[in-house]
């Protein structure tokens, strides 16, 4: 079924045959082309930046993800690219509660993206250009590119992440879950990583009225980054000041940060952006399937955003494409096998559960999450008595 009209001028142009083209040179589409790649499909991706542009997301993964990376043969570009820190410090209730061992990582995630693109599988058809029109049915997907460069191919894969244009031209509707959701804000502190004496930092916000999920500080190279995640408006005062005089703002939300650690200096711009979740409708289509943030996008505070990113790679390149190229044809009935896949709808669910439960918690008033509130922190503050008396008796012993 024809998604958009295609010119006759363009269906003139030569057309480039391809197993799987991929629409999105950010994280999902790239990890996806190297996948498919290693697997020995002929793969085109479609970027529309050579490099890819300054964006404020996703800056620490977790050994989980990590893993899911090197599932997709990434994990050498990775381990290279980001900067690694074993443990985290959490505060909470007040004082620092524990002392995490656990390995994270940390980096610029467009710097991460160019590192994946260097490391791109040389037999990939690595391309820049904006797609002007599209065509998918149960048989062959052609794209043409605003050049007039015209690709054939068995799939088509979207990863175009929060863009929209794709998916307009496709037809597929988006539904807005939650709008304004969050706020997250990125910014580099003054002083180095060796001034500091945790590897890591999570400062959870303590009062209910706040509006502050957390702030976390982590090493990418020699500084140290922060992200500031709040449930505040973009256009609020709020927002304004904290863009203008972040120092300041930290010191009323969390007055014992600098008492611990020494003054608090904010070096270069604090980025804001603000986060709606979202889903998409219309999308269960012949020839198509769409993955990452273009599927479905959920809140960065619950770290669950690469994660769920990933693991639409791992279980379309591992386990779909290569069963449904078995066969020939791609209507409708192979691709929502993905779609209803247990593990991916697992996660998708999980992830946007924890996404509107981690705001709710944090800022509505009725009395089920006052309740909630009350059991999260009593049960809380029980687990970290019950462990600090065991870890005395452990050490008396």
């Amino acid at each position: 079924m024809a998604e958009t009209e295609l010119p006759a001028r363009e269906l003139q142009t030569p057309v480039q045959e391809t197993d799987v083209l991929i629409i999105g040179g950010g994280l999902a589409g790239v990890c996806a082309a190297t996948a498919l790649s290693r697997k020995g499909y002929d793969v085109t991706l479609v970027s529309t930046h050579d490099r890819h542009p300054p964006d404020f997301r996703a800056e620490k993964i977790g050994e989980d993800q990590m893993i899911l990376f090197e599932r997709l043969g990434l994990g050498d570009a990775v381990h290279a690219q980001m900067t690694a820190f074993d443990g985290v410090w959490l505060h909470r209730f007040g004082r620092i509660i524990e002392r995490g061992t656990k390995r994270e990582y940390g980096s610029d995630y467009s710097d991460l993206v160019n590192a994946l693109r260097r490391a791109l599988p040389p037999e990939v058809r690595s391309v820049v250009g904006r797609v002007e029109t599209m065509e998918t049915s149960a048989d062959r997907q052609i794209a043409v590119l605003s050049d007039g460069r015209t690709f054939n191919a068995r799939l088509l894969v979207v990863a175009t992440g929060l863009g929209d244009a794709v998916r307009k031209k496709l037809g597929v509707e988006r539904e807005i879950i939650s709008p304004q959701h969050s706020l997250c804000c990125g910014f580099d502190l003054e002083k180095p990583r060796g001034d500091f004496p945790f590897p890591s930092l999570v400062w959870n916000g303590e009062r209910f009225n706040d509006r502050v999920s957390y702030l976390t500080l982590f090493p990418i190279e020699d500084k140290i980054r922060a992200n500031f995640f709040v449930y505040r408006n973009s256009s609020e005062e709020w927002t304004r000041s904290f863009r203008d005089h972040p120092e300041q703002s930290m010191r009323e939300l969390m007055p014992d940060l600098e008492r611990l650690f020494g003054e608090i200096k904010v070096t270069g711009p604090v980025i804001a952006r603000p986060i709606d979740l979202v889903k998409v409708h219309n999308h269960e289509r012949d020839g198509m399937v769409l993955i990452g943030d273009a599927f479905c996008v959920v809140c960065p505070i619950t770290g669950t955003g690469i994660d769920k990113a990933l693991t639409d790679v791992d279980r379309l390149c591992n386990t779909y494409i290569p069963r449904w190229f078995e066969s020939a044809g791609m209507p409708t009935a192979k691709i929502r096998e993905f779609y209803a896949d247990p593990v991916k709808t697992a996660r998708d669910e999980s992830a946007m559960k924890m996404s509107l439960n981690s705001k709710s918690i944090k800022t509505e008033t009725g009395l089920y999450w006052k309740l909630r509130r009350l059991r999260s922190n009593t049960l809380g503050r029980a687990r970290y008595v019950v462990r600090g008396v065991l870890k005395r008796l452990k050490s008396s012993a």
